[in-house]
């Protein structure tokens, strides 16, 4: 059985683990404020922009290579966004696996598939199993802005349309609330139009008129706003990660420290009753060495 000092010892350090995880859920909590703004300001621009690209090709028969898609693609890219740090609880554990997941189900199906893989915990599991990606970034939730999702944009858009893939995927944690996050496997390329309200000519919930005449022609403006939509989605879903990541490890350090103090209660009670205990057996030494002085 453990000593006093042993427990006071350990009493003592769960105390200083308690006051770091009390400090680390508040910064948490103060970069999730700012990191949930961001995304829920960028939510409506990604999906407006995307319904009018889609208003656009419909009303003015518009065909772009971003939006051509293949019914079975046999060469395709997949994003994978973790983050660098843990202590998050199962954010990077429940990514990981679904990517594994998703590479083991479908490796036959592909004649290549190639992994892009965005932060320290993704590029530490998929190296243990011998997964090389083609290419690995770090730093996200410090270096997260729009120019940097645009240059991994820029990249594979230019791999798409010269034809070294035939889809992308991303997968990620969305952010749905301080508490909860959900695994999205999304198909940035080709980009899908059918989530938005125009569907085909003629039909209501269109903004654009078939007759409306375009300045610039309405080609040159389908090229200018994908290109502009493809990096604002990649963007947006690294944010929606960012502000995930933080979500995640404030609940995880809120729970630790629940569970600190809580520890504490348990050892303070097993220190005083063996406090008690040794106190109590110090008086019957007391009390019978008495007994045997007076006999």
């Amino acid at each position: 059985m453990a000593s006093l000092k042993d427990i006071r010892s350990r009493i003592s350090s769960v105390k200083n683990t308690q006051q770091i995880t009390r400090a680390m859920k508040m910064v948490s909590a103060a970069k999730l404020r700012r990191a949930q703004h961001n995304i829920v300001n960028l939510r409506p621009y990604a999906h407006y922009i995307l319904s009018v690209i889609g208003d656009i090709a419909a009303t003015q028969r518009v065909s772009h290579p971003l939006l051509k898609s293949v019914d079975q693609p046999k060469k395709v890219l997949v994003l994978v966004v973790t983050s660098d740090r843990g202590l998050c609880g199962g954010f990077n554990a429940n990514i990981n696996k679904f990517a594994h997941e998703f590479y083991q189900s479908n490796k036959s199906n592909y004649e290549k598939m190639d992994f892009l893989l965005v932060g320290k915990k993704a590029i530490e599991f998929f190296k243990k199993r011998e997964i090389p990606p083609v290419d690995t970034m770090l730093n996200l939730a410090k270096d997260v802005s729009y120019p940097l999702a645009a240059k991994v944009a820029d990249r594979c858009m230019r791999a798409f349309t010269e034809g070294e893939y035939e889809a992308v995927y991303l997968i990620y944690n969305q952010f749905k609330s301080a508490i909860s996050q959900e695994v999205i496997c999304e198909r940035l390329l080709p980009v899908d139009l059918s989530s938005t309200n125009f569907a085909e000519k003629g039909q209501p919930g269109a903004m654009f008129a078939q007759d409306l005449i375009f300045e610039p022609e309405p080609e040159e403006i389908i090229d200018e706003l994908l290109n502009k939509h493809f990096a604002v989605q990649v963007y947006r879903c690294m944010s929606e990660s960012v502000a995930a990541e933080h979500g995640a490890r404030m609940s995880a350090m809120e729970n630790a420290t629940k569970n600190a103090g809580e520890m504490i209660d348990n050892l303070t009670l097993t220190y005083n009753k063996l406090r008690q205990a040794s106190i109590t057996t110090e008086l019957i030494e007391i009390t019978s060495g008495a007994e045997a002085l007076k006999g």
